[in-house]
């Protein structure tokens, strides 16, 4: 009795196991630049279906860049953030409606008072489907004369992401500037 005990106890943690994977498997990935990662990752970290969003940097040339590296500029980088999703619960398109609602798209030179090529605005597709919804979102959204600009937001493939410095992270939870001090 003892051993069936063990053996079913085995066989639960196997099938909890293939359950996580499954839906691990399940999640997608999406990577928005908008100026500033902090705001960005506070707008989609809070959405329903959303499993996590991660500061970082991407689009550059450098490998593993520090926050002081892409700051400077002359990584090619840019702030971004990498958005963990459940497709189920929330579509691609939606997080494209979150993300046009953070940022001004018609803004060459950064976000805000956050100015220079490694704050301008991108979206990263990590497969055909993404690209087209997000070339699609970006024309119906200049189309809408919601601007008096040209929408100049990038539709860029995803280049490696390299999440930020832990005191990046959930910032917005945080409220502490760490080198204000």
């Amino acid at each position: 009795m003892k051993y069936l005990w063990i053996v079913l106890a085995v066989m639960g943690w196997a099938a909890s196991a293939v359950a996580v994977e499954e839906k691990e498997q399940k999640m997608n990935t999406a990577i928005f630049a908008g100026g500033c990662f902090w705001g960005l990752e506070e707008a989609f970290q809070n959405e329903p279906g959303v499993q996590e969003a991660v500061s970082g940097y991407t689009g550059g040339s450098v490998k593993n860049p520090t926050y002081a590296q892409v700051s400077s500029g002359t990584t090619g980088h840019r702030e971004a953030v990498k958005v963990i999703y459940d497709p189920e619960q929330i579509p691609y398109s939606r997080l494209l409606d979150i993300y046009w609602r953070q940022i001004d798209p018609t803004d060459t030179g950064g976000q805000s008072v956050d100015r220079g090529s490694q704050y301008t605005t991108a979206i990263f597709y990590l497969n055909e489907e993404q690209r087209n919804q997000a070339e699609q979102s970006k024309k119906k959204l200049d189309a809408s004369g919601r601007f008096s600009r040209p929408v100049v937001t990038e539709v860029l493939p995803a280049a490696p992401f390299y999440p930020a410095e832990e005191y990046h992270q959930d910032y917005y939870r945080k409220k502490s500037c760490p080198y204000e001090k």
